[in-house]
């Protein structure tokens, strides 16, 4: 039991009494429990009187919610971090930054894309690589190679040099119209592309080797309308006669100028489509014959331009044989030295649907006014290039500016030097 001594006294004669008793304390007698009973504990209102104070929390908050003096927890959102010059290009949508890349021009669309991924992703969307004009590109390889892989549908690129394409990793190609008229490239190359593509509905080869895979390629395309192979070589003429059997939808065809035999010639003739309307077969001085005339004119009777010109074997009975094409609007017999000028004189009341007639090369130029007096509705010698199945309108006057349509439309991107 406590020491009644110290029960119930304030602090401070506890802490002089604790001060006497340094003084005065006698040696503990008996064991271990009365040493504790003689110690001064402290009661429990002593223990809060020394306890030290709690700490205030400071109101640190600053706002209206803290004015009345009574303390309120507030959220708030963090607020973005604004642009200073408005509105930012990472907050458009796709397809509002589609229509901002459709205005650029090619070159300016290649160095967009190196602006970050997003933006490269976009400069190569299909829909902005459509149509692209490359010709005036040198080393044409890397760009055709680039554009065929995004998927372009309208492609000219004549007159270019193309060394390699690696296409093996690509799938079909969903070119629609292709101009590759007078370039240099390899026929394994074309083959690679031509092999990928079954929408062709245009296509130029003009001037290019080619091979018996390119003709057996061609014959996939069951919608292609216009086919030039004006100069072309490297393929027999049973691949061309099985190409033009499964081409039947063929409007313009054009295969004047080929390395071709007279196997060539008739497998062209017993094999085109009845629904070609204009035919180009001039260059074949000894291999077109009035047979082979005669059965072109019954397989294909709704032909309205043909050009048989340099076919040195036709002569004036020709003509009652091209009577029977009731729609003939342009007759070529350019160079064709066995008819004579004065057979001519009847072609207007042969043909009565004849609009053109070139006969370049067949008489002097001193009889060609009283011709065009005798046929005042027919125009004599007025087209001196052919434009049966070629993508760009023939027969510019020199020093106008040349004429980048292909196939009646012209290109969205076009490669500028």
């Amino acid at each position: 039991m406590p020491n009644k001594r110290y029960a119930f006294r304030p602090l401070q004669e506890l802490q002089s009494l604790q001060g006497s008793s340094r003084t005065k304390r006698s040696k503990p007698r008996g064991g271990l429990g009365e040493g504790l009973d003689s110690e001064c504990t402290p009661t429990s209102s002593c223990i809060q009187l020394w306890s030290p104070p709690h700490k205030q929390l400071k109101n640190t908050s600053k706002g209206k919610e803290n004015e009345d003096g009574q303390f309120v927890l507030g959220r708030r959102s963090r607020r973005r971090k604004e642009s200073s010059a408005g509105l930012s290009w990472d907050h458009l949508p796709d397809e509002l930054l589609l229509r901002v890349l459709l205005h650029l021009r090619l070159q300016d669309l290649v160095r967009v894309s190196a602006v970050c991924m997003r933006w490269r992703r976009l400069a190569f969307d299909r829909c902005l690589w459509s149509s692209v004009d490359l010709e005036g590109l040198v080393h044409a390889g890397p760009a055709l190679q680039q554009v065929l892989k995004i998927g372009v549908s309208r492609l000219r690129c004549p007159r270019c040099c193309v060394e390699e394409l690696r296409l093996a990793d690509a799938g079909p190609l969903p070119v629609t119209h292709m101009d590759l008229s007078s370039s240099i490239i390899p026929t394994p190359a074309l083959e690679g592309v031509l092999r990928r593509c079954t929408l062709l509905q245009c296509v130029s080869l003009e001037g290019l080797q080619l091979s018996d895979s390119i003709m057996a390629s061609l014959a996939s395309n069951p919608g292609l309308l216009q086919l030039n192979l004006s100069g072309c070589s490297g393929f027999s003429a049973a691949p061309l006669g099985a190409m033009l059997r499964s081409c039947s939808s063929v409007t313009q065809l054009n295969v004047s100028w080929c390395h071709f035999t007279a196997d060539h010639v008739k497998s062209v003739v017993d094999n085109v489509t009845p629904a070609v309307t204009r035919l180009n077969l001039s260059g074949y001085r000894e291999s077109l014959s009035l047979d082979d005339v005669k059965v072109l004119v019954d397989r294909c009777p709704h032909i309205q331009t043909l050009d048989l010109s340099d076919c040195t074997l036709l002569t004036a009975e020709s003509f009652p044989v091209l009577k029977q094409l009731p729609s003939l609007q342009h007759l070529s017999l350019s160079r064709c030295y066995h008819i004579h000028m004065a057979a001519l004189t009847d072609v207007g009341r042969t043909f009565p649907s004849l609009a053109l007639l070139d006969v370049f090369g067949l008489g002097q130029d001193a009889h060609l006014p009283g011709l065009k007096k005798q046929m005042p509705h027919i125009g004599v010698n007025s087209r001196p290039f052919s434009g049966v199945a070629r993508p760009t309108p023939a027969g510019r006057l020199p020093g106008t500016p040349a004429d980048r349509a292909m196939w009646g439309g012209r290109c969205r991107l076009r490669f500028r030097l």
